[in-house]
């Protein structure tokens, strides 16, 4: 029997292709061991939200005191700036008058308020109770840390198929960078890609539709019924 694995890094409230991951997987995996970069944002701490119509970075701070390199799961916010308040302000100000903000604010508030300090508990967590409100299952849902799985690129990724039993790999669009198809090949595990087309719905704000954002914008949009619609949840 296939058995298809999905491995992503812990994001910081993700789009809906991140979640149409988890719902196309059998197992879904947070990288969460791998280096976090020294410099620049990534995806594990800042995401595309629409502000005054058009998609801006919205980004949460992180502490890089830290010496040399320091894995995903070590990685803390810091909470000397009061960024989990200014995200309130921030979807407040932009998103308030969607048909939906109300009703997504009331789940999601104290989500973004939790005082969880560590950014991949804090991400895993997020992703999780929102997985739950859009009626996908995340009870497959594992971290990569509890594996213990070295290697690189796509040696890592073989290492963590294999050991969860994957007979196929799901791969994102944007694997082609770093993946080594044939590596995968070798090692008797078939590829299939996400090839995920974005659904279009009424964002209000935007003159015309800006895809790629945070899942936050099409809940305050369409809903969590809506959402789950988008993400043909099964």
């Amino acid at each position: 029997m296939s058995r298809t694995i999905a491995i992503h890094q812990p994001n910081f409230f993700p789009w809906l292709g991140y979640f149409d991951k988890m719902a196309r997987s059998d197992v879904f995996v947070f990288l969460d061991h791998v280096q976090f970069p020294k410099k620049g944002g990534v995806w594990c701490n800042r995401v595309q939200m629409l502000v005054a119509g058009e998609a801006r970075w919205v980004t949460a701070p992180i502490r890089r005191a830290f010496h040399g390199v320091a894995p995903i799961n070590e990685i803390e916010w810091a909470d000397e700036q009061p960024w989990r308040s200014r995200l309130l302000k921030t979807l407040a100000a932009n998103y308030s008058r969607a048909p939906f903000y109300s009703e997504t604010m009331d789940w999601l508030a104290p989500l973004i308020l939790s005082p969880e300090n560590n950014l991949a508990r804090y991400n895993m967590a997020v992703i999780r109770a929102i997985a739950d409100q859009v009626g996908l299952r995340h009870d497959h849902c594992v971290p990569s840390s509890a594996l213990g799985c070295d290697g690189q690129a796509s040696d890592l990724l073989i290492s963590l198929t294999r050991r969860l039993d994957g007979s196929c790999y799901l791969c994102g669009g944007g694997a082609s960078g770093y993946q080594d198809d044939q590596a995968f090949a070798r090692a008797g595990i078939s590829l299939a890609y996400q090839r995920y087309q974005h659904p279009v719905y009424r964002q209000k704000g935007a003159e015309d539709f800006v895809p790629g954002l945070s899942i936050v914008d099409s809940l305050a949009n369409v809903g969590k019924a809506g959402v789950g619609t988008l993400l043909a949840v099964r």
